[in-house]
């Protein structure tokens, strides 16, 4: 009965992994009852690794060749089965079979705004997003810590890991650096190398090495993106002055393509310059000493008919307004006679 049983008993005699998919880091090598043959094949090919466990304890690790398994080729299991140097019998083991190939452009990102305080902006909340690739160094550390005794683990399942371990490191590394966003945004390679080496540590303990990390954008979310914009054009067009010579110039060219010409454009010229000249006067007032606030003014004192003379004109003011002007009649969008007659005008008006 023994010899019947010995018979009907099922060898492996090659074991191997074809790597299907491209999405498997570690596969469990089938084994149901069967048994390994002493002296069975082992193939491990290129970017492959593979781990014989024995009784949940992590016996030999192969890299890429192909081996005849023996106590020779396997020492550890050797020693751990306690066999006589002349027991040649098949046995029993798990064996994994562990894909190294470098993983490349995999994605991570904020899903959420990430708050932190900003020596600019006060709190602010950021997102960010890039790249980054790895690969499997330690399938003996890969196992013991991730994969485990599962007969298939993918690449989806352990990313979802990383990335967490990624965006998690992100808030520390923003308050910690001190770096205002502004500055953030403008050197992302750097604030990508500073991840990179925060979180390598972290990969290592896994098992991997993280060979890249890229941060491809660091932004603020759409509603503080406009605040900023708003900012970002105040400083551009800068004082009242300034932005009054910015708005005439810009419409000139529309009032001459409108119907009428240049009819409307002295009455918007003189609006814009009077009600520039007005705020900046207001503002000189509220700054010297002893300046009584607008409301309390306005109390004590009866109200006056507002003068109807409008403060006269810049000498600068009206060469800048000519100089475009002119501009147009070379474009051939004002004609000389008009050009004539807004220069007569704007020159009455410095007198």
């Amino acid at each position: 009965m023994a010899l019947m049983d010995f018979i009907k008993k099922q060898f492996i005699d090659i074991i191997h992994w074809t790597e299907a998919d491209g999405e498997t880091v570690a596969w469990r090598f089938p084994m149901a009852d069967f048994e390994i043959q002493y002296g069975a094949s082992l193939t491990v090919r290129e970017s492959q690794m593979a781990v014989f466990v024995n009784e949940g304890q992590v016996a030999d690790v192969f890299g890429p060749g192909m081996y005849k398994l023996s106590t020779q080729t396997l020492p550890v299991l050797t020693y751990l089965k306690n066999w006589d140097k002349l027991f040649e019998s098949p046995f029993k083991s798990d064996v994994y079979f562990f894909s190294t190939r470098q993983r490349l452009d995999r994605k991570w990102g904020t899903p959420n705004p990430i708050t932190i305080r900003d020596k600019e902006f006060g709190a602010v909340r950021l997102r960010a997003f890039g790249i980054y690739s790895y690969h499997l160094v330690d399938p003996k550390l890969f196992h013991s810590t991730i994969s485990g005794t599962v007969e298939r683990y993918t690449t989806e399942q352990l990313e979802s890991q990383l990335r967490n371990t990624v965006v998690g490191h992100i808030a520390d590394l923003f308050g910690e650096s001190g770096i205002s966003f502004l500055d953030m945004a403008a050197n992302q390679e750097e604030f990508g190398k500073a991840l990179r080496e925060k979180i390598t540590p972290l990969f290592q303990g896994y098992g991997l090495a993280l060979d890249s990390l890229v941060v491809q954008n660091i932004s603020l979310p759409e509603e503080l993106e406009k605040v900023l914009d708003t900012r970002i054009g105040m400083n551009v067009i800068g004082d009242m002055g300034r932005y009054t010579q910015y708005q005439v110039a810009n419409s000139i060219p529309l009032a001459a393509q409108n119907e009428g010409g240049m009819a409307g454009i002295g009455a918007g010229l003189g609006a814009g310059m009077t009600m520039g000249q007005a705020m900046g006067q207001a503002m000189m007032g509220a700054m010297q000493p002893g300046a009584a606030p607008a409301a309390a003014s306005a109390a004590a004192t009866p109200a006056q008919p507002v003068p109807a003379a409008v403060a006269p004109v810049s000498a600068d003011e009206v060469v800048a307004t000519l100089e475009k002007l002119h501009a147009l009649v070379g474009k051939g969008i004002l004609s000389q006679a008009e050009f004539d007659a807004k220069k007569a005008e704007l020159l009455q008006k410095l007198s």
